[in-house]
């Protein structure tokens, strides 16, 4: 009998990848695939340790895997199973630990933990590794659009992160091998591939002289492999946007004008703190580059608010240094500290309730220029991939992305369906931030 796995993801696409590589590595040796839910013989859970909410949700998960059957096996991996000091050595909900870079090997450990069916760590000095995990999809579950780890760990220990110490040093994956899995996804009728990793920027630099890639060149072949008809990029650090980098993907079609550029804070006391690697004036410039190459581009990103020492006046100059830049999508956070960092141990720790009103906001600013961009849209045509079916108010459309990743739906009719690219003119909204558009000829 095939014994039964549930594998739950917790935390960022890069470990939303290593799960179906995992799930893919069990299917070739037989195991049945099943919900995360009663009756697993087996239970996989890959952790996220950004903040201290995220290692409570990670244990919170593994017990309840261990409620649901107490005979299975439970399984911990990932950035908490990494950097949890050994407190899961002792947590009895748990049977087997394998720590980042050690996903790869999950049929082995498993083989072996049934054949003496002891607690088992395998759990290596992530810091002390030039090893980049080589794991790898056939499929995913979105049906149009692939996300491809192409880079893991980090160089920048920014005060308040802790992956660095999770996730180790850089390591990049070899060209020929991200090719590999583009085109075989690419022949399987994906037509949509993003590019992700811990710390994209930095892809290559690991790399030894004689065999020096960048990202810039990664991009370059990615996007000479048929049957991908688009490329987007993961999080970037302002670093890597120069005049030669968007010049070059500017020419490139299958790019899409759509850039997460990594800010943090608009205050440059704060981004010092930090230990931020830029400041406004250059992050300013940066979005400048990309708006004086794209003529519309979608740019987004990233803020924390209520770090350590972070005044009324700093947060202030941040939220209008937001506001200037104009962003259509801002991601926010309310800082949360997280053992084990510096700022953790920073003086002026900001209460709880002035985050949350920091927070809104900032929040309130992202809906008013989410609107902004979306109905500058409105009249425009757009390249829309559709993914789904959706029903609303009784009519059955087709919803998709925009090459800016703007959810765009029209109604559903013969002569197209999901995975299908096709040009729509925007003409109104179906719902809030989603644009119902005609189909263009």
């Amino acid at each position: 009998m095939k014994r039964k796995v549930a594998l739950h993801n917790l935390g960022c696409k890069v470990n939303a990848y290593e799960v179906e590589a995992m799930q893919q590595l069990l299917e070739q040796e037989g195991y049945e695939i099943m919900p995360f839910e009663p009756g697993a013989d087996i239970y996989i859970i890959n952790t996220c340790t950004v903040t201290n909410i995220a290692d409570r949700k990670s244990r919170q998960m593994l017990h309840k895997a261990k409620k649901m059957n107490p005979d299975a096996i439970v399984v911990a991996t990932g950035c908490y199973a990494q950097t949890d000091e050994g407190k899961l050595d002792k947590d009895e909900a748990v049977d087997l630990i394998l720590g980042n870079n050690q996903k790869k090997n999950i049929v082995e450990a498993l083989r072996e933990y049934g054949q003496d069916s002891r607690k088992q760590a395998h759990v290596i000095k992530i810091n002390q590794t030039k090893e980049y995990e080589e794991l790898s999809i056939s499929r995913t579950a979105e049906h149009v659009r692939a996300y491809i780890k192409v880079q893991d760990g980090c160089n920048q220990f920014c005060t308040y992160c802790i992956i660095p110490y999770a996730r180790g040093r850089v390591r990049s994956r070899k060209i020929g091998k991200i090719i590999e899995e583009v085109q075989a996804l690419g022949e399987k009728g994906y037509q949509e591939v993003v590019l992700t990793g811990i710390h994209l920027s930095s892809y290559g630099v690991d790399f030894p002289e004689e065999e020096k890639e960048t990202l810039l060149s990664l991009i370059t072949q990615v996007h000479e492999v048929e049957g991908i008809k688009r490329i987007r990029l993961g999080s970037l650090e302002p670093g890597i946007i120069t005049e030669e980098f968007v010049k070059s993907i500017s020419s490139l079609p299958k790019v899409c004008p759509h850039f997460h550029l990594s800010l943090q804070s608009g205050c440059d006391k704060t981004l010092e703190r930090m230990n931020r690697r830029y400041r406004c004036g250059e992050y300013r410039a940066k979005c400048e580059l990309l708006r004086k190459y794209y003529e519309n581009p979608a740019l987004t990103t990233d803020v924390i608010v209520g770090f350590p020492m972070e005044s009324e006046e700093d947060f202030q100059a941040s939220l209008d240094f937001v506001e200037s830049i104009r962003f259509y999508e801002t991601h926010i956070f309310k800082y949360s500290r997280r053992q084990g960092t510096k700022a953790a141990a920073m003086e002026g720790q900001i209460p709880e309730a002035e985050k949350t009103r920091r927070s809104e906001k900032m929040i309130a600013l992202h809906h008013l220029r989410a609107q902004e961009y979306e109905e500058a849209l409105l009249g425009h045509v757009l390249e829309v991939l559709l993914e789904e079916e959706v029903s609303v108010d009784g009519e059955v459309y087709l919803a998709g992305h925009s090459r800016e990743y703007v959810k765009t739906a029209v109604k559903k009719q013969e002569g197209y369906g999901i995975n299908d690219i096709i040009s729509v003119k925007a003409v109104s909204f179906l719902e809030k931030h989603t644009l119902l558009g005609e189909v263009f000829p």
